[in-house]
């Protein structure tokens, strides 16, 4: 719904999207949503988006991801 800003791929096929950028000058669709991860696992016959659960503690109201990358050990 607000676009998604970045998409790193696992070698597994699991991608992790980062979405709800929100940056000075450029109109946002909902501003007062806070940013989001999501999973998508593209090796099933229909992959979908699902959202990734932030731990409590998090401050999650100002959570503005501009990107996303992995590291596998």
């Amino acid at each position: 719904e607000t676009g998604s800003e970045d998409i790193d791929i696992l070698p597994s096929g699991l991608a992790f999207i980062s979405s709800g950028l929100k940056y000075p000058g450029i109109k946002s669709l909902a501003p007062d949503k806070p940013g989001e991860i999501f999973l998508m696992d593209l090796n099933e016959d229909n992959p979908r988006a699902v959202e990734l659960r932030i731990s409590r503690g998090f401050d999650l109201a100002s959570f503005n991801p501009h990107g996303i990358s992995t590291y596998v050990d």
